[in-house]
């Protein structure tokens, strides 16, 4: 029987991505082969509860939601997690990925949609990025850049236009929470033009840091 470390099952609003605002179930993943500067989820580095997929299931299924989200921690370091991604969305389940994009993505079932990150110089993670990754992106999946300094700014936008990620797929910015204004993120946005959508992570602003929310 398939199994995975989980960390934590639980229900709250999306507070990122295209499904924003909406009731998601969030299937917390243990482990992470990343160590980015912002993490804000490094209580799912270790530990966790191996837990048989069936009863993962059966715990989404309480919750009475159409939206899943499998998040980490990184999912995809727990090969099952592909099964139980399939298994959501055989049982009528929309579900997302959020994944660091520093693993394949290749095999990731096609109806998930995956919010993938690539990391920027500030994250300290910058040589991890998986470019191969952008080959398997289709118009339902996300790239997050999450944007710290003027220097992560410039970054990225060089990376929309080096490989076209805007006829990929829909891109997401969001100021590192902190360290980038949002405000001057947002004008710069404008004065530039990016066909971009421009995000704050809504949970931190109804929560604050609460684990479970």
């Amino acid at each position: 029987m398939s199994s995975l470390r989980i960390t934590e099952i639980f229900h709250s609003l999306q507070g990122e991505s295209n499904t924003v605002g909406l009731p998601t179930v969030f299937i917390r993943l243990t482990g992470c082969p990343l160590r980015c500067v912002y993490c804000d989820t490094a209580y799912a580095f270790t530990g966790g509860t191996k837990t048989e997929i069936d009863a993962i299931i059966d715990q989404v299924d309480q919750y009475a939601t159409r939206y899943v989200t499998v998040t980490g921690g990184e999912p995809l370091a727990q090969p099952s997690c592909l099964e139980l991604m399939t298994r959501l969305l055989d049982k009528g389940y929309v579900v997302s990925l959020e994944t660091s994009g520093a693993l394949d993505v290749s095999a990731v079932d096609p109806r998930v949609s995956k919010v993938m990150d690539l990391k920027t110089p500030s994250s300290g993670e910058l040589s991890r990025n998986r470019y191969q990754n952008i080959d398997y992106l289709t118009p339902r999946d996300q790239v997050k850049f999450v944007i710290g300094s003027d220097e992560d700014y410039e970054w990225s936008k060089a990376i929309l236009a080096e490989h076209d990620l805007p006829n990929r797929c829909e891109i997401l910015f969001s100021p590192t929470m902190g360290q980038q204004n949002p405000t001057e993120l947002a004008e710069k946005i404008l004065r530039d033009r990016l066909p971009v959508r421009f995000q704050i992570q809504l949970h931190k602003i109804l929560w604050d840091d609460a684990r479970g929310k």
